[in-house]
């Protein structure tokens, strides 16, 4: 008779900060792109917020690394990847990304049925922004142009809603170009966003990605799917089908079979974590005796944050009222005490200084202020600023 292996939250939040090098940072010289393999991409809407997570996961790396990794040496890529949100990705895992996202079953629209693309509309759309941007870097304005003279002028009608504004009909399914492979973001031309096709192939190799250390590298078994789920549990598990499912915002329904799948074939194994069954990867069941300890800031959206479950226990007591935005993990910077969530933070920069300001919600130690105090400093290494550190309350809401 088999014993389900018992996993406790303190060990498996001891496990994801050591493999989110959160535990102890990546030495120097450990290449960027594989500090952010290890989070399964750096969530960028906000670029500083990106080149924060990386920077304090690794020793010595600043901004300016991770915009040299991004558009001077290609081994990452801005694109869209999980959720539809914008992201920094390893240049040479963009064709797993790449397949793995476009498995995922699409939704139903959030759009009223005027506003909305069939699916060969969307194939349409998609097909002409590869075609478009091959080679070349285009504002939105002009890959606009392109897209509406390669389908039609229903492409290019003023119809969806988007920040008190309407855009054209064919921006609904950008995020499914950068799914595709055919779109990801340029660098900037002055204060204008441009978009790319991405290197393909032995391009993105040559651009100098680094491995992710100790990831599941076994695409062949089960396919791309199966690689996706089994790296995501590497980094994340133990988890449920419902923590994939929310994580990657995919349905419910899908996720649950795929794990079904999964299990059947006996690439993931299923656990007892903290008394619900829970999956990680077949095989991967080592886990540390040792609790996490430590105070760490991370910014907006950060990955250990937005994928960490259950949220319960990442944000235990009052930080599930006052670090969650409206119930959504992301939506503040935020203080970590053990491995869990214990305050917000935010950060005020005027020139070469940067005022950081952290509201604890936990007491702190002499240890934990002398930490937070070379947190700061290190938030002000990575933003090339001097820092100052205020303890108080935060009074900057929510990132909408």
């Amino acid at each position: 008779m088999t014993t389900t292996l018992k996993i406790t939250w303190d060990a498996a939040s001891a496990r994801r900060a050591e493999r989110q090098f959160l535990a102890r940072p990546a030495a120097v010289g450990t290449p960027v792109a594989e500090v952010v393999g290890a989070m399964l991409g750096a969530h960028a809407q906000v670029l500083s917020a990106a080149e924060l997570s990386v920077g304090m996961r690794a020793d010595g790396v600043t901004r300016a690394d991770v915009r040299a990794a991004l558009w001077d040496d290609r081994s990452l890529v801005k694109t869209y990847g999980p959720r539809g949100t914008v992201h920094l990705l390893p240049a040479r895992e963009l064709p797993l990304f790449s397949a793995a996202l476009t498995a995922v079953p699409t939704g139903p629209s959030p759009f009223p049925p005027g506003v909305r693309l069939t699916e060969e509309q969307t194939d349409q759309v998609v097909a002409a922004i590869g075609e478009a941007l091959d080679g070349r870097c285009l504002t939105v304005d002009e890959l606009s142009e392109e897209v509406v003279a390669r389908t039609g002028p229903w492409a290019g009608e003023r119809v969806m809603p988007a920040f008190q504004d309407l855009w054209p009909r064919w921006r609904q399914v950008m995020h499914r170009a950068g799914w595709a492979g055919t779109l990801c973001f340029g660098p900037n031309r002055g204060r204008r966003v441009t978009y790319t096709r991405p290197v393909r192939g032995d391009e993105g190799a040559a651009a100098g990605a680094g491995t992710v250390a100790g990831a599941v590298p076994e695409v062949a078994a089960g396919g791309p799917s199966a690689a996706f789920v089994r790296r995501y549990l590497y980094a994340y598990g133990p988890a449920t089908a419902q923590h994939f499912a929310r994580w990657l915002a995919a349905p419910t329904g899908w996720a649950t079979a795929l794990f079904g799948e999964l299990a059947a074939d006996g690439l993931v194994e299923e656990v007892d974590f903290e008394g619900t069954p829970a999956w990680v990867a077949a095989g991967d069941t080592d886990f540390s005796s040792d609790p996490v300890r430590g105070v760490r800031l991370l910014p907006y959206f950060d990955a250990y944050v937005i994928a960490g479950q259950p949220r319960e226990r990442l944000f235990p007591g009052k930080a599930y009222q006052r670090a969650l935005g409206g119930c959504q993990a992301g939506n503040y910077p935020v203080l970590l005490v053990d491995g869990v969530v214990a305050g917000v933070w935010h950060q005020r920069r005027r020139g070469r200084r940067t005022t950081v300001t952290v509201e604890p919600l936990v007491r702190l130690t002499a240890r934990r202020h002398r930490e937070l105090g070379e947190q700061v400093e290190r938030v002000g290494e990575v933003l090339e600023a001097t820092p100052e550190l205020v303890v108080g309350e935060v009074t900057v809401g929510p990132h909408a």
